[in-house]
């Protein structure tokens, strides 16, 4: 008798005595498409969330606090956008996850996959840049609705009051002051440390960005500048959503 045959005879010899038991062909198929449709939302959440990271780096303020040199980075930590990068990374850990419980990871060195696979979530976040539909995510999460409630924390999050730095809208020029929109509220922004010839160039009407430290009063000016019409493209979003189109009075 082979080895095959006996191998044969143990087998059904345990199927017959009821010690294993045949599971059907139809729960593995459930269970393929289960994992199949989970590792495809995952991967598809996955390229979402990074697109939205690089959509936020681009749209506000956080990487503009660069440009101040090292009094920046403070700012710079406090308006990261670290739910959406956490979130990014645990979807790409879900959907190795999946991966491992497949049989593909068997037939791939696991190393392999997992390089495949970032590389195709980063790619195609990538491309997505070049469609609006991170803008419209953006606009969604100032809808009163479930999907806007759930976005407001990824991006809406990171436009709150920092210690650190500030970003907004030009309303009101003083002699030691100037008020500015910001998407929250009107601050004060103490320039009595700003250079008398920057001062003159700005104008009601202009955004800005500064860093500095917060007062009881408003924000103490380190260093400030003006902001091109390309920047800062969430902030404006939220100035105008809170108060509007800029009035000269």
């Amino acid at each position: 008798m082979t080895i095959q045959n006996q191998t044969e005879k143990i087998v059904m010899g345990e199927i017959k005595s009821g010690r294993v038991k045949l599971r059907s062909k139809y729960l593995f198929l459930v269970e393929k498409f289960g994992l199949g449709s989970a590792l495809i939302l995952t991967v598809l959440l996955a390229i979402l969330f990074f697109n939205l990271v690089l959509f936020y780096l681009k749209s506000s303020d956080n990487l503009g606090y660069l440009s101040f040199g090292n009094g920046g980075i403070f700012a710079f930590l406090q308006s990261f956008p670290y739910l959406l990068v956490i979130s990014f990374i645990i979807l790409i850990f879900i959907a190795g996850f999946i991966i491992k419980m497949t049989d593909f990871a068997y037939k791939k060195p696991f190393g392999y996959v997992a390089v495949g696979l970032v590389s195709f979530v980063l790619l195609c976040g990538g491309i997505l840049t070049f469609t609006n539909i991170a803008e419209r995510i953006e606009m969604e999460s100032y809808n009163p609705r479930m999907t806007g409630r759930f976005m407001k924390p990824f991006l809406r999050g990171g436009l709150g009051e920092r210690a650190g730095g500030v970003a907004g809208r030009v309303v009101k020029i003083q002699d030691d002051y100037i008020l500015i929109q910001t998407p929250n509220n009107l601050i004060k922004l103490f320039t009595t440390k700003i250079d008398e010839s920057f001062r003159k160039k700005l104008q009601p009407g202009m955004f800005i960005m500064a860093i500095g430290q917060n007062t009881k009063d408003g924000f103490e000016v380190r260093q400030i500048r003006i902001v091109s019409e390309q920047e800062n493209q969430m902030v404006r979003h939220g100035v105008h959503r809170r108060f509007g189109n800029f009035i000269n009075r």
